[in-house]
């Protein structure tokens, strides 16, 4: 195991951060970094808005459901799909372009989730923790407003970045044997059962605070009710009509 899969897989989501500024010119390092990941078509999707303004600040803790970390980390970046630039980059060739394809959102989508990934790693490189935060999409139109972001962007998540203030334990994942599959998808089942075994132990022992849960009951939350309704509403407005 080499030192870059070792920094892979220890990774952690940090929520408490050090009162710490980064050093000159390593967040634009980190960004650089973010840039040289794969992109489709080259078309580098995404737009990165780092809130500096403590007004704003708090108003991104209310807006992700109270994640004091926002206001407390050293940097907050929020991620954007961002097809604005390459529609205007087309059309100013001349040729007409056609706009709300699902295509450009899953594009976007995935282009800036790349993108972050390769942040979120630079920064640990560096020392750093980070924590992504999908709660930027509890109140997209919200969070919108706040950074301006104009037709045809939208918000994906945010991520925290600072330095570490706690030594939270890294946490499971599922079995390379469940996720890894050859020719066929097959059944998981014993490989899930297994793993409920491994997170239960895992979150009885964990320090920070227990529970009495495992990885399935953990789940229920997200399929027992329609979870954020509003996002395809929301897209539609943005110019994401799927079309």
């Amino acid at each position: 195991m080499n030192d870059v899969i070792k920094l892979l897989t220890s990774h952690r989501s940090i929520r408490k951060f050090a009162a710490r500024e980064l050093p000159e010119g390593l967040l634009d390092t980190l960004i650089e970094a973010g840039q040289s990941a794969a992109t489709s078509s080259h078309i580098q999707a995404y737009s990165v808005i780092r809130v500096t303004l403590p007004s704003s600040r708090d108003q991104l803790v209310a807006l992700t459901g109270g994640q004091q970390y926002v206001a407390n980390c050293s940097e907050f970046l929020v991620f954007c799909a961002d097809m604005k630039r390459p529609l205007e980059a087309a059309a100013r060739t001349g040729e007409d372009v056609v706009s709300g394809m699902t295509e450009q959102l899953l594009v976007a989508t995935v282009d800036v989730a790349l993108m972050a990934q390769n942040v979120a790693i630079a920064a640990e490189s560096e020392g750093l923790g980070i924590c992504y935060i999908g709660g930027i999409r509890n109140n997209p139109q919200a969070v919108s407003e706040l950074l301006d972001l104009p037709k045809h962007v939208y918000p994906v998540f945010g991520m925290c970045i600072g330095y570490p203030a706690h030594e939270p334990e890294i946490k499971p994942r599922l079995p390379v044997s469940a996720v890894l599959k050859t020719d066929r998808y097959g059944d998981d089942e014993a490989q899930v059962a297994d793993f409920d075994s491994t997170m239960h132990g895992y979150y009885q022992s964990r320090k920070g605070g227990n529970k009495d849960a495992n990885w399935s009951q953990n789940l229920t939350p997200l399929f027992n009710q329609k979870l954020r309704p509003h996002m395809r509403d929301f897209l539609v407005e943005k110019g994401f009509t799927m079309k």
